[in-house]
């Protein structure tokens, strides 16, 4: 089959998109999604799109998670569960709704998920001695996950290392668990929505595994200060652009 002429940009989206996850250890699917929504595509679209994708790239990381010792398994499961539920009743609720109806409520959210990575530069929060919430949690940002695009890692890392939780374990924690919630959200968006723009997952893959092996070199060059207030600027901003559009 014939490559559409878009395919570079989607490749191109989703090698900026992991370059920014391998660095931060989250925002791929809200980096990939805020672009898709950019270039005109429904939220339906580009949540599966991002979704499939991150089946395999989220798949890797927790392979890849598992064999380094970064998996906390009790805290893993207690995010796994609820997070796949969270993400079946989103992925429902964009299957069933118009592009029309969601696009607005979907900008906004991105919009206050740029304003979230925006604020981890500067929030200093001391560590509590335990993990608290983890079910709500897990629950909360797998239907925000699916309805959005993007969110999982975004929410769930940052309140986990709020939490006191060391760096390593919460990335390492949160990777191997979005693996199984983006397969429940594929899931449902395939069985829904069929794969009729298959390009667009094919070319996010593509970008990814081309971006995966520099995403470390990326996290040594910039700081990680830097980087992530560079990210949540370009969420705002996509998202305000969307929302006007």
């Amino acid at each position: 089959m014939e490559l559409a002429p878009e395919f570079t940009t989607f490749v191109l989206i989703g090698l900026l998109a992991q370059l920014i996850k391998g660095a931060l250890g989250m925002a791929y699917g809200v980096t990939s999604s805020g672009l898709l929504l950019g270039f005109g595509h429904t939220p339906a679209i580009a949540s599966v799109a991002t979704h499939i994708a991150e089946v395999f790239t989220s798949g890797a990381s927790w392979a890849s998670h598992v064999y380094h010792g970064n998996v906390k398994k009790r805290l893993l499961w207690r995010l796994v569960l609820p997070g796949v539920v969270g993400a079946l009743l989103g992925a429902s609720v964009l299957s069933y709704f118009s592009s029309a109806t969601l696009k607005p409520w979907v900008s906004a959210y991105l919009l206050l998920m740029g304003v979230w990575i925006l604020a981890r530069v500067w929030r200093k929060q001391a560590p509590r001695p335990r993990v608290r919430g983890a079910i709500s949690l897990g629950l909360g940002a797998g239907f925000l996950d699916a309805l959005g695009g993007g969110g999982w890692g975004s929410l769930t890392t940052t309140q986990l290392i709020a939490q006191g939780v060391p760096e390593r374990y919460a990335i390492g924690t949160v990777q191997a668990a979005e693996f199984f919630v983006a397969v429940a959200a594929a899931v449902v968006f395939i069985a829904v929505l069929g794969i009729g723009h298959w390009q667009i997952p094919l070319g996010l893959l593509v970008g990814s595994m081309i971006a995966a092996p520099f995403a470390t070199y990326v996290l040594n060059v910039l700081p990680v200060p830097a980087l992530t207030a560079s990210v949540g600027s370009l969420t705002v901003l996509l998202s305000v652009w969307n929302f006007l559009r």
